[in-house]
């Protein structure tokens, strides 16, 4: 009998253009954030779990920079991951495991990206006087490309769309609809009790995303298709690049019940699951994952209440509600990444973040992500109050 474990506090960057703040800063104020909020004393926690994809240039290690940047004690274990855009979601699975086998008692996970931050790089040896040398973009290689074929993920998105028969216009409605959500969620403060604000300088301080593409929601139906004539992927309906960082901290059910009984946020982990297509197919991997999390919950589509399914394009929330059924109120009620931007290490962690703060009390909720390599990885969550479950005090 594996131990449950507890989501007992969760905080979150804006998501923005940062490009002033390295990403282990934006991970060490997440983490921070998310400690506060837990109420767990710094000296139980024995690991960190911290995505990240783009790491050149970073330094090592940089989940433990993080961590102690964080306040976390310079002993303390700390790992990064990368499953591409599945990193922070994979974090927290990964930190899990270690509670549910009795290994630890609490960890923090997330996930952090620097997307502006990312260097071109020069071959070892080569001469960056020569106009022959080819600068290498890292961002696009090791972010946004398929390495099994080369293609772009956009590429790969559109022969998704073609397979799937999902027009133009589809993607465009869909993208247009999670941009008003986004829009509507700001201006009601709905994203205030998640994030926590980020300095740039002395007189500057980022405390909402930024949604970037305002402009071309405006003109979505006008816009030209990015890769390639014909096409239907726009940088509308797909989501743009951004900077920011997300953080929760799990625990097991005694230091749960003795710590953590009135905290805003906490929920059970009830199961979790990485699932893989062939890599060209990636948009259809979260409907892989959240079918395998479903069974293993023994659960099915029409007991979850609310679902966080990333946006990397509007080809993967599309096919996800075809396949599965779901109703599309249901679905990133308070929008997503083509409306927010998309940090890939930070993502995942973030879908996880924002479905916490929606969820009611008893409601079960699932955050999916697809990853470049043609995988995913989804987590089902319930909201609790700690009486209700008989926590130890």
């Amino acid at each position: 009998m594996m131990n449950p474990v507890y989501i007992v506090g969760a905080a979150r960057t804006p998501i923005a253009r940062l490009d002033s703040v390295p990403s282990t800063t934006l991970g060490a104020i997440a983490i921070r954030e998310a400690l506060n909020r837990s109420h767990v004393p710094l000296d139980l926690f024995s690991d960190v779990y911290m995505g990240q994809v783009l790491q050149a240039g970073v330094g090592q290690a940089p989940a433990k920079q993080a961590a102690m940047q964080a306040g976390l004690a310079p002993d303390i274990e700390a790992t990064t991951i990368n499953k591409v855009c599945a990193s922070g979601l994979k974090a927290i699975t990964c930190a899990a495991q270690n509670i549910q086998l009795g290994y630890a008692v609490a960890q923090v996970a997330g996930g952090m990206e620097s997307m502006s931050n990312v260097p071109g790089y020069l071959k070892k040896g080569g001469n960056c006087n020569s106009k022959e040398e080819q600068v290498i973009d890292g961002l696009s290689l090791d972010g946004l490309t398929n390495a099994s074929d080369a293609r772009s993920m956009g590429a790969c998105a559109e022969g998704v769309a073609k397979q799937m028969g999902i027009s133009r216009e589809e993607q465009d409605a869909y993208a247009s609809t999670t941009y008003s959500r986004a829009s509507r969620a700001q201006q009601s403060n709905v994203f205030q009790k998640e994030i926590t604000p980020v300095s740039v300088d002395t007189t500057k301080i980022f405390d909402t995303d930024s949604l970037p593409h305002k402009s071309l929601f405006e003109r979505i139906h006008s816009l030209k298709p990015v890769f390639g004539p014909g096409g239907t992927v726009t940088a509308a309906n797909a989501c743009p690049l951004s900077d920011g960082a997300s953080a929760v901290v799990l625990a097991d059910a005694q230091v749960a019940g003795q710590f953590c009984r009135e905290n805003r946020v906490l929920a059970k982990i009830v199961a979790y699951a990485d699932a893989a297509v062939p890599p060209h197919e990636f948009a259809l991997a979260p409907t892989k994952a959240i079918q395998l999390v479903l069974e293993r919950a023994q659960m099915c589509v029409e007991q979850i209440s609310l679902w966080e399914i990333n946006e990397a394009f509007a080809i993967v929330v599309i096919a996800s509600q075809q396949l599965l059924g779901l109703d599309p109120d249901t679905v990133n009620v308070n929008g997503g990444a083509i409306a927010f931007g998309h940090p890939l290490g930070s993502s995942g962690c973030r879908l996880l973040v924002s479905l916490l703060h929606q969820l009611d009390h008893d409601q079960y909720g699932i955050a999916a992500i697809c990853n470049g390599g043609g995988g995913a990885t989804a987590v089902l969550i319930q909201r609790v109050q700690g009486e209700s479950l008989g926590i130890p005090g």
